[in-house]
């Protein structure tokens, strides 16, 4: 793929970066790192987005034409077979505004995109939000009933579908019948090809006399969930949303227009479709998409791109840590990684073996009130709040039940706050009104999952509090750290048992490439044992492996069920599916996979068979 050049007017990126050592080490403290970096980052961010709301008809669809009037031919979108200057992106954009009016899709319907990566993607979805609808971002990866349970959750008047998607549409039956469909990049007979009717469509901007552009309240895109269990939710996200997202992740970044994001997550997301896209874009800076990320090809890829961001996974970065070296790692023009998810183990060792000098790690959700930044570097922790800005951004900890999985209230029924290091639910206010516009729920298409996340009077009579389900700690200088997620931490021998935090030491013993924790149900026991499923190379032995983590758990939180697996099932951002896992348990008869058990008396592993299960479930065995 020819990469676009940098337009003459453009500064270079070595004229943009402060004089630094060539490649920082990761226990050096980076020129862009420590208080007062993180403080001008957080001040770069309210800047961007402090006018947001004195402008309720600038929404980023309509902010694409002025960025096209100053920006004009540098390079915007450039994927593998197709980019787009700012120019023509906006012209895109504005084609596929007209053909939905042409069309007389009715303002306010909605419209179902399932498209693959790629500067098409983009301009689809702005051009049909430009004109009054919302779009249902499909997750591609999705078929049979839990793709019919997405689209049918939302009723759409349309689809548009991807011509290496109608297989997947296939397996739905008749519920596509109902629904006009147009198809992208499809060769077939007789099919509606969108890519090709918008060719007639004039390239100008929507007349507001025609259409009248949406407002910031409006909505622009349903963004589904990706949770381990259970069907996908559609999260309501609102053109304010998406203009806060953007602008705020450009100021914490600093973008300028000599950036180039490198960004290879599904664009279904919002991290991959919103956030690593449009926060590059309102800097004046250009994006390198990506359908999927390869380990193998990731550093010669950002090489030739020339790209000095990349938007990460936690994974992502595992597992280019395991890749064997490449030539060119550090070779790359990166100054900053932005993300969540990173381990602090991996972080560490990430950020030394390839020379990036700042890593960005935050927290959030698409549907969340809640949002943490780590713009000091501090590794391991998910973010903080300035103190003088906790004001503004109100969250708690809260203890949390681990039988009933809800907050624990005293004897006045409010919520209990946790102390420094004990960990707990962590909680953000909802707060009504124009001036707490980010601090708005706007929830989810279905109003029974959206007051599930919703709980009420937690310190006084009457406040709202959008609830993460994820379990975090916060040390004496604020700073904030994810332990799991509500649900995947479970109590066995009367302790709590973190599964992220025993897989986090699984991954690095020897011999283990991949690791999953989650809990299962022991007959007569209270509570649920662990069990770990474990991906391994020939080095794996397992009396060392039991004798590496006798020597760093207590006995409570060891594995006592293994099983060797020949992979793990993840979701398309990496996240662990263990619900199948967790239901097969640790019953032979249930799986082909080596399975063993912690011996009675603590010192070894033993091969766990038929016989042996019998016993337990007969009383023979105790744990």
């Amino acid at each position: 793929t020819r990469i676009p050049p940098l337009p003459a007017d453009r500064p270079t990126r070595d004229a943009v970066l402060d004089t630094r050592p060539a490649r920082l080490m990761a226990s050096e403290e980076s020129p862009r790192t420590g208080t007062s970096a993180a403080l001008a980052a957080w001040i770069r961010a309210l800047e961007r987005t402090a006018s947001i709301p004195r402008e309720p008809h600038t929404t980023f669809p309509t902010l694409i034409q002025r960025l096209a009037e100053r920006y004009d031919g540098a390079p915007a979108l450039i994927g593998p077979d197709d980019s787009l200057s700012y120019r023509a992106l906006a012209e895109r954009v504005n084609r596929y505004a007209h053909w939905a009016c042409a069309e007389g899709l009715p303002r306010g319907a909605t419209v179902g995109l399932l498209l693959a990566n790629g500067p098409d993607y983009l301009a689809l979805w702005l051009g049909l939000t430009r004109a009054g609808l919302t779009v249902a971002l499909l997750n591609t990866h999705l078929s049979g009933a839990a793709l019919a349970h997405s689209i049918r959750s939302v009723s759409p008047c349309a689809l548009v579908v991807g011509a290496r998607f109608t297989a997947a549409l296939a397996t739905i039956g008749t519920l596509t019948g109902e629904i006009p469909t147009w198809i992208h990049g499809s060769d077939l007979p007789r099919a509606r090809r969108i890519d090709q009717a918008i060719e007639s469509q004039p390239p100008d901007p929507l007349d507001p006399a025609e259409c009248a552009p949406p407002l910031l309240q409006d909505r622009a895109l349903y963004i589904y969930t990706s949770g381990t269990t259970g069907l996908p939710k559609a999260a309501i996200v609102s053109h304010y949303r998406l203009m806060q997202w953007t602008h705020w992740f450009c100021g914490m970044m600093n973008l300028t227009p000599a950036d180039r994001m490198y960004d290879c997550l599904p664009m279904y997301h919002s991290i991959g479709g919103v956030v690593a896209v449009g926060a590059p874009l309102v800097g004046g800076g250009s994006v390198v998409l990506r359908e999927r990320f390869s380990a193998s090809r990731f550093w010669q890829d950002v090489t030739e791109t020339r790209c000095t961001l990349f938007q990460y996974i936690g994974e992502l970065c595992r597992y280019l840590l395991a890749n064997p070296p490449h030539n060119r790692e550090t070779a790359h023009t990166l100054r900053l990684a932005c993300g969540n998810g990173l381990r602090k183990d991996v972080w560490l060792e990430f950020q030394k073996r390839f020379g990036i000098d700042q890593i960005l790690e935050y927290y959030a959700s698409t549907e969340g009130t809640v949002s943490l930044y780590n713009c000091e570097g501090k590794a391991g922790s998910i973010g903080r709040i300035p103190p003088v800005l906790s004001h503004r951004y109100p969250m708690a900890i809260v203890r949390s039940d681990p039988d009933t999985l809800l907050p624990e209230r005293d004897a006045a029924g409010r919520c209990l706050r946790c102390a420094p290091t004990e960990a707990g639910e962590a909680i953000g206010q909802i707060l009504g009104g124009a001036e707490h516009a980010n601090l708005a729920f706007e929830g989810y298409v279905d109003t029974e999952a959206t007051e599930t996340k919703i709980l009420r009077d937690v310190f006084s009579a009457g406040d709202a509090w959008y609830r993460t389900g994820d379990l975090m700690t916060r040390d004496e200088k604020g700073f904030f750290y994810f332990v799991d997620r509500i649900g995947d931490t479970f109590r066995w021998k009367g302790e709590n048992v973190s599964t992220t935090e025993v897989t986090s030491i699984l991954t690095q013993c020897r011999g283990v490439l991949d690791a999953a924790v989650y809990g299962v149900k022991v007959p007569g026991a209270e509570g649920r044992a662990g069990m770990a499923a474990l991906v391994v190379d020939p080095t794996f032995d397992l009396d060392s492996f039991h004798r590496e983590i006798a020597a760093q758990f207590p006995r409570y939180a060891r594995p006592v069920f293994l099983r060797i697996v020949p992979a793990l099932e993840r979701t398309e951002t990496f996240k662990l599916q263990t619900r199948a896992l967790a239901a097969e348990g640790y019953d032979p008869a249930q799986t082909a996979d080596a399975l063993y058990v912690d011996c009675a008396n603590g010192n070894r592993y033993a091969k766990l068979d038929a016989a042996w299960y019998e016993r337990l479930h007969g009383g023979q065995e105790t744990l």
